[in-house]
C-alpha cells in the first residue's frame, strides 16, 4: 500500500446526500450516518497533501428535470428504467440540482486542500456514478488524463454512497490501473435495494480493490 504521493479523492460529499445539521433537515437523499464521514475526510485531506499528495471531490451538479429524477418520468423513486442511452437507470428524489443548498458540499468539509473539483451528471440526459466515466461507460470526466499528468499512481476514496458513487469510481480506478484504496470509516452506504452495500464491497475486493480504516491510512501516511 504506497500512500506517498496519492490522491485522495471525496466522492460527493454535498448537502442532499447528508442528514440534517446546521439547523437544516435532511438532505433529499440523506444516507445514514453521512455526516459522521467529515472528520476522517478532513484528516486525511491534510495528511494526503502534507505527503505531496492531492486532494480532488466529485459534485454531483444536475440541471432541473433530470434523467435520474423520479419527477421527471411520473415515476416514484427507486423505479427503474431504460433511457434512450442507458438501460436499468435508477431513479430518485430530486437532488443536488445546480446552485442550490442540497448541491453545494457539506459546510464542516474541509475544502482547503482540494485542487480538483469535478462535476459529475450535468448533462441533462445522462446520469454519472463514477468519477470517471459517465453512465453511458464511454463519456470520460477527464480524472484519468489529470491522475497520469501528474504521475499519481495510488487513489484514496472517501465519501458517498458506497454502493454508488463511491463503487462505480472505484472499479473504474482500478480496471484503469490505480492502485485503489476505500477509506472504510471514511463511507457510508444507501442501501437501495437491501444488501447492495454488502453486495459493493465483495465486488470490490474481487476487483483487487483494497480496504483501510483512515487510522491505518494516516499512519502509513505520518
Amino acid at each position: 500500500m504506497n500512500t506517498a504521493g496519492a490522491l485522495l479523492l471525496i466522492i460527493d460529499m454535498q448537502n442532499d446526500f447528508c442528514p440534517a445539521y446546521s439547523g437544516q433537515g435532511d438532505g433529499a437523499l440523506a444516507v445514514k450516518g453521512g455526516g459522521e464521514i467529515v472528520q476522517p475526510l478532513n484528516a486525511l485531506s491534510a495528511a494526503v497533501a502534507a505527503k505531496g499528495g492531492r486532494v480532488a471531490a466529485t459534485q454531483d451538479w444536475h440541471p432541473a428535470c433530470h434523467v435520474s429524477f423520479a419527477s421527471s418520468h411520473n415515476s416514484k423513486p427507486g423505479d427503474v428504467i431504460d433511457t434512450p442511452i442507458v438501460k436499468n437507470q435508477m431513479l430518485w428524489p430530486d437532488h443536488c440540482v445546480q446552485g442550490t443548498w442540497g448541491a453545494d458540499f457539506h459546510e464542516q468539509l474541509d475544502m482547503k486542500q482540494v485542487s480538483l473539483i469535478l462535476r459529475k451528471g450535468f448533462r441533462k440526459e445522462l446520469d454519472s456514478y463514477s468519477a470517471f466515466f459517465e453512465n453511458d461507460r464511454k463519456t470520460s470526466t477527464g480524472l484519468e488524463g489529470w491522475l497520469r499528468s501528474l504521475g499519481i499512481k495510488t487513489v484514496i476514496l472517501g465519501g458517498l454512497a458506497t454502493d454508488y458513487c463511491v463503487f462505480f469510481s472505484a472499479m473504474d480506478c482500478a480496471a484503469l490501473g490505480f492502485e485503489t484504496i476505500v477509506a472504510t470509516d471514511a463511507v457510508r452506504g444507501v442501501e437501495i435495494p437491501q444488501g447492495s452495500v454488502e453486495n459493493a464491497i465483495a465486488e470490490m475486493k474481487a476487483a483487487g480493490v483494497e480496504f483501510a480504516s483512515s487510522s491505518e491510512l494516516l499512519e502509513g501516511l505520518r
